[in-house]
């Protein structure tokens, strides 16, 4: 059914607007500049999570042992994040989306300067772990409070011909997100001395991530303040339902939204974060050199992104998600061995694994959260955002590590198949239910 526009929808698409109106192109760097902070404070914690907290945090383990126990720290940001998304819907049916992100993004770059100052282990003894599993925690908080919405309202509003370029969009700030990090840690630690980074310098990604988050809170705040965006969002119905309502009513799509991106998101942990920390713990190359390879392949991913995009608009974007899934179930069975390959190995790995980041991830959002009722769609999708990166993302890295370990680095792979699986089976039962809808409505 065709639903009819609002002179504020009709503005959008023509791109008529006034001062405090915002084009599309607008919506679209806002939501690039949102997501991109967001990684960019992944990233950064990600990174030291393999480099610094063992050492600074966890002396008395080794430097395997502190690894995983930092991976276990990383792993709460997830597990608090539906939390977060539960108490920042309330706050923002109570008191509006702007005190929501003020407040969300506050609590985000609050936490992550917090971690700038953190003491080691040698200086406060167990409360340094303590400290960091707080303001891990309360990252997860704000990440289930950043959800703005804005990525479903460029969705929405994109022309049909056009939904898998709009829905790659948002994407794009995984990737550039990790650049930036990648960048910032390469250039302190390849220019300081072992001492100086880990006394002092590699503090300063978390003072330029609070940095970041200001410029994404403006820059966010800029478009919630427009005409067109509390319009469309009044029309469109994507407001804050309650979350009981919600999953009663949205339960299944939320499961089967959640599972559908599980090749991804499983993806994205194996060449981000896992396997920084093989090559730190296991072979003599410099992490530096590692980053770099990273920062290249992270390239690749983007323009992955962005070609996942014309694919999808043309063969659809479920069809590109199992495209993708049975390539990830295929890469999986190989690829981690490259690992142990020396700096061509690894370079194949990460470029080859960045570029089926690219593709799948690059749709990887939406692609059931298009089932949701629009008066749940707002909430449903935020919560599907938050099982996905729970159930493919959270415990990847930690999961990854511990195979690899034990069973050698080609189970690692392991990890990746069970997540081509999940969503293979997710769409095929998406496919179903829809099926079942069709025949249902007559």
């Amino acid at each position: 059914m065709a639903t009819a526009q609002t002179p504020a929808m009709a503005n959008l698409h023509t791109g008529e607007h006034g001062h405090d109106q915002a084009s599309p192109g607008e919506i679209a760097i806002g939501v690039i500049i949102g997501r991109t902070s967001e990684f960019f404070d992944f990233f950064v914690f990600a990174i030291a999570s393999v480099i610094v907290f063992p050492r600074l945090v966890f002396p008395f383990a080794s430097e395997l042992t502190g690894t995983l126990y930092s991976f276990m720290i990383f792993a709460l940001a997830f597990m608090a994040r539906p939390i977060g998304t539960v108490i920042f819907m309330t706050i923002d049916r109570t008191y509006g989306k702007t005190a929501k992100l003020i407040s969300a993004l506050f609590l985000l770059g609050t936490a992550t300067v917090a971690l700038a100052f953190l003491p080691g282990y040698h200086e406060i003894g167990v409360a340094a772990i303590w400290l960091l599993a707080l303001a891990r925690i309360a990252q997860g908080l704000a990440w289930g409070g950043a959800w703005d919405g804005m990525a479903s309202l460029l969705a929405l509003n994109a022309p049909a011909s056009k939904r898998g370029w709009y829905a790659m969009v948002p994407q794009l700030g995984a990737p550039l997100g990790l650049i930036v990090a990648s960048a910032l840690f390469a250039y302190f630690a390849g220019n300081l001395s072992a001492d100086d980074f880990f006394d002092w310098g590699w503090r300063y990604p978390f003072f330029v991530a609070f940095a970041i988050n200001v410029v994404a809170l403006f820059a966010r705040l800029r478009m919630v303040t427009t005409e067109e965006y509390a319009s469309l969002f009044e029309t469109r119905e994507l407001q804050p339902s309650r979350i009981s309502e919600t999953v009663a009513r949205e339960g299944q799509n939320i499961m089967l939204g959640a599972f559908a991106p599980l090749a991804s998101f499983a993806l994205f942990h194996m060449v981000t974060v896992f396997p920084l920390s093989w090559v730190f713990l296991f072979t003599r190359e410099s992490p530096v050199r590692f980053l770099i390879i990273e920062i290249v392949a992270a390239v690749f991913g983007v323009a992955a992104i962005v070609v996942s995009g014309i694919i999808a608009d043309r063969v659809g974007r479920k069809s590109l998600l199992m495209g993708s899934a049975i390539a990830i179930a295929i890469y999986s069975g190989f690829a981690p061995q490259l690992l142990d390959a020396g700096a061509f190995g690894e370079t194949i790995y990460m470029v080859i694994g960045f570029i089926l980041l690219g593709l799948s991830f690059g749709q990887s959002s939406g692609a059931i959260a298009s089932n949701f009722r629009q008066a749940y769609r707002y909430t449903a999708s935020a919560l599907t955002s938050d099982m996905a990166w729970l159930f493919g993302a959270g415990f990847a890295p930690l999961v990854a590590l511990l195979l690899a370990t034990n069973l050698g680095v080609i189970a690692s792979g392991a990890y990746l198949l069970s997540g081509a699986f999940w969503t293979l089976l997710a769409l095929w039962l998406s496919g179903q239910r829809e099926a079942g809808d069709m025949d249902a409505g007559g």
